[in-house]
């Protein structure tokens, strides 16, 4: 199952008529203390990475939007030093894919990409961000659902299996800090197509 399946039933198509609210991006500052808790009380350090999903507009003013939020965060590299590369999976999903050792700057950086395109009149593309940390060396995720206006854990174990228990540890600890979706049938899954990562 690659990520399509996953992005395209729970993020996507079904989930337009399921949003339970406009995409804020005011949301993903909860992770600029979230990542505190997981690193002290869980064990669970920053991989250092974090990535914007969207789904694209074939227009100008869209590849326009694009470019605007590519430029300045090239422009912000020299400043905090998080590097920003732009990804075009195999299903036609786009991504902005961060990485910084510096956990806020990574927040700032996605919240930066998420507002630009909601500004430009975007907002109902965007579908997901993501926000990587380390369990003994193997990733897992807070994922932020734009169109459920929550977050969900995602630990993946393998290539096709997610450790639940790690996931319902993860929300029995961040349940109150992060607005959690209470519905586990949008914990969906986000499996790579190769490599380590979803958005790979």
């Amino acid at each position: 199952m690659g990520i399509f399946d996953g992005l395209r039933s729970a993020l996507g198509m079904s989930a337009e008529a399921d949003a339970t609210r406009e995409a804020d991006p005011e949301d993903l500052f909860g992770m600029s203390t979230a990542y505190l808790t997981m690193e002290a009380d869980l064990g669970f350090p920053p991989a250092g990475v974090a990535a914007l999903c969207f789904s694209g507009v074939d227009s100008t003013d869209f590849a326009d939007a694009v470019e605007e939020v590519e430029t300045i965060l090239e422009a912000g590299e020299v400043e905090t030093g998080t590097e920003a590369r732009f990804v075009d999976d195999s299903h036609g999903y786009e991504w902005v894919v961060l990485a910084d050792r510096d956990f806020e700057d990574l927040v700032t950086s996605v919240h930066f990409a998420a507002d630009t395109l909601i500004e430009r009149g975007y907002g109902s593309r965007l579908l997901a961000a993501l926000f990587g940390f380390e369990n003994e060396g193997s990733p897992i995720y807070w994922v932020y659902s734009f169109r459920r206006g929550a977050y969900y854990p995602f630990a993946p174990q393998s290539s096709s299996e997610r450790d639940s228990t790690v996931e319902f540890k993860l929300e029995s600890v961040l349940d109150g800090e992060l607005d959690i979706e209470s519905d586990k049938d949008y914990w969906y899954a986000l499996w790579p197509d190769s490599g380590r990562h979803p958005w790979e």
